[in-house]
């Protein structure tokens, strides 16, 4: 994979986390658009192009670790509050303790989705993971700002968060090279995890994109934007 590309999902991360300064108040309504596209764009890419290529290699237990990565994600969110899809909750009774779950459920998180980056050409996966994170880090930089963790705090957290995938790519292919160990014929398995957490994040921001789970007209915008770019890199590859 070409460096831009391991630049592209740091940078993506990073920027969208310290966007936060850029804006002021709660309603962020940019923000929920980039949301709405990001999650259409997923759930795109995870059906036209994730799900077939992990059930490439016949690969009977596919189905298993795609269950495990979709329940993975639910036990997840019980310590993130739901950041990977926007959500921004506030805890001002947990200031000490809030840091340690949040940031090692998103890393692990983010862990995760970079491994099957190392498996071939993934363009498209590392669109989805940098547009998945740019709203997860401005949600995670507006609820560590919001629990008075400052300024300097909050740009680490958020560095550590936009390192992971990339840390998760570079870790895959030292496997698949050999360098670590030989377990490349894992890596449809490892990519139904990923899938799972993609099934997971992308309904849930489709379903939650607004207070009363109705899409208004920009918001419906979004999502066929986000499909139909999907859709257009499917096409392209066939």
């Amino acid at each position: 994979m070409g460096y831009w590309k391991i630049l592209l999902l740091f940078f993506a991360a990073f920027f969208g986390g310290t966007s936060v300064f850029l804006f002021k108040g709660d309603n962020h309504k940019t923000l929920k658009l980039v949301l709405s596209f990001s999650g259409a764009y997923l759930f795109g890419i995870t059906v036209l192009h994730l799900i077939p290529d992990a059930y490439h290699g016949n690969d009977n237990y596919v189905g298993v670790f795609i269950l495990i990565g979709f329940l993975f994600q639910i036990v997840l969110e019980q310590f993130s509050d739901g950041i990977e899809h926007g959500h921004m909750h506030k805890h001002p009774h947990d200031l000490a303790v809030f840091p340690i779950g949040i940031m090692a459920s998103l890393c692990l998180h983010a862990f995760l989705e970079g491994m099957p980056l190392a498996q071939g050409n993934q363009d498209q996966l590392v669109y989805g993971i940098a547009l998945h994170h740019i709203p997860a880090a401005f949600a995670l930089a507006t609820v560590l700002l919001t629990n008075k963790q400052g300024k300097n705090k909050t740009i680490f957290f958020v560095a550590i968060f936009a390192i992971m995938a990339p840390a998760g790519y570079f870790f895959s292919d030292a496997l698949s090279s050999g360098n670590i160990g030989n377990l490349q014929h894992y890596f449809n398995r490892i990519m139904g995890v990923v899938i799972g957490i993609f099934l997971h994040i992308s309904t849930t921001i489709l379903f939650e994109s607004s207070a009363d789970h109705r899409f208004n007209m920009r918001k419906m915008m979004a999502v066929l934007a986000g499909v139909a770019i999907a859709l257009l890199g499917f096409l392209k590859e066939l």
